[in-house]
Parts: C-alpha cells; sequence; structure tokens
C-alpha cells in the first residue's frame, strides 16, 4: 500500500536524482563508449559522444521535460557514495489515456548484475503508478536483452507485442519486445490489491 511515508526516490542500495551538469557528462560520456551498454539501452544506432554533447542532450532533456510534461527522468545514484551509476526514464507520456514508457541502465559494467536495477524499476513503477497516477507502463526491449526481459518479467510484466527481425546489429535480425504492466497488475503483484 502506498502511504504518504513510502518513499519515491530511495531504496536499499541506489536513490534518483537529478541531473548534475557539471559531473555527469563526464561520467555518462565514458558511457557512450561501451558499445554493449549502448547498445542495451537504445534501439537507435549508437555513436560515442563527448562530455559536451551530452551536456546539450541534457539540457535538451530538461526543456523537454519543462515544455512538453510528458518525460521523466532521474539518474540513478549508489546511496553508499552518491556516485551517478545509470538513469531511468518515464517517457512519452500519453496522459489522456494514462500510457507512459519505462528506460532505465546501468552505465558501467562493474556496477550491473548487482540488483540496481532491480531497485531503480521498483521505485520507477511506485512513481509511475503512485505518483503520476498511470493506467499502465511498457518497456521496449531487444530480444538480445535477455537479462532486461528477466527484469521486467521479475516484476509481472507482461509481453505483448513481439516485431520479427525489426533491429539490425551487425548484419544480425534481431526482434523487439514490448511488455506491458498495468497499475492494477502492479498492485496485485506488489502486495497493494
Amino acid at each position: 500500500m502506498f502511504t504518504i511515508q513510502t518513499q519515491l526516490f530511495e531504496e536499499q542500495d541506489v536513490r534518483f536524482g537529478p541531473i548534475d551538469h557539471e559531473t555527469h557528462p563526464e561520467v555518462e560520456s565514458k558511457w557512450t563508449h561501451d558499445a554493449e551498454f549502448m547498445r542495451l539501452m537504445e534501439l537507435k544506432p549508437v555513436r560515442p559522444l563527448s562530455p559536451a554533447m551530452v551536456k546539450k542532450q541534457y539540457e535538451a532533456i530538461e526543456k523537454e521535460m519543462e515544455e512538453n510534461k510528458n518525460l521523466f527522468y532521474f539518474t540513478i545514484r549508489a546511496r553508499e557514495d552518491d556516485r551517478f551509476i545509470g538513469k531511468a526514464l518515464v517517457e512519452w507520456i500519453d496522459w489522456t489515456n494514462g500510457n507512459g514508457y519505462l528506460r532505465l541502465g546501468i552505465g558501467a559494467e562493474e556496477d550491473r548484475r548487482k540488483g540496481y536495477g532491480s531497485q531503480a524499476l521498483r521505485m520507477l513503477l511506485r512513481h509511475s503508478f503512485g505518483e503520476l497516477n498511470l493506467y499502465r507502463v511498457t518497456a521496449v526491449v531487444p530480444a538480445y536483452n535477455e537479462g532486461a526481459i528477466r527484469l521486467f518479467q521479475k516484476f509481472g510484466f507482461m509481453e505483448e507485442v513481439r516485431r520479427r527481425k525489426a533491429l539490425n546489429r551487425d548484419g544480425i535480425f534481431w526482434d523487439i519486445l514490448s511488455f506491458g504492466l498495468l497499475n492494477t497488475e502492479w498492485q496485485a503483484w506488489n502486495g497493494q490489491g
């Protein structure tokens, strides 16, 4: 059950925070040089970015958040040292129908497979359903991202759409999967129904 005391932006090991324009561009620039991370996080073609280019992206994100009101962007930080370790988004929000899309990623390889993604997804779902009052959320994942598929299934997401051979990576065509979760399913799964 969501209560006024429920922490929206903190879990055991991670917390959500805002963009830090001084330190985050340097960190995220390094992530863009990691083809594995970028291909797990993005469906569009990827390229390495300089810190200045990342900073411009942050400015565009903040402008879109302010003007369009259909994007919520969070940095994921390790609680032990407040280190920037990833990003989480609720985007393409359709307020009329209560729909939104989720994306999240843990940047550095040494920070992956430690449970940070699960904790970040739990916070993102609490925010999406408890704060934004969305009716449903969707996550779009390439079929080769087995970790993300397991993560979304662990949280009760159902595979709803499979676009066969819709993504070309290095001459191999992969399926793109859409997973969906309804607010009522989340509440039942989370013991709130």
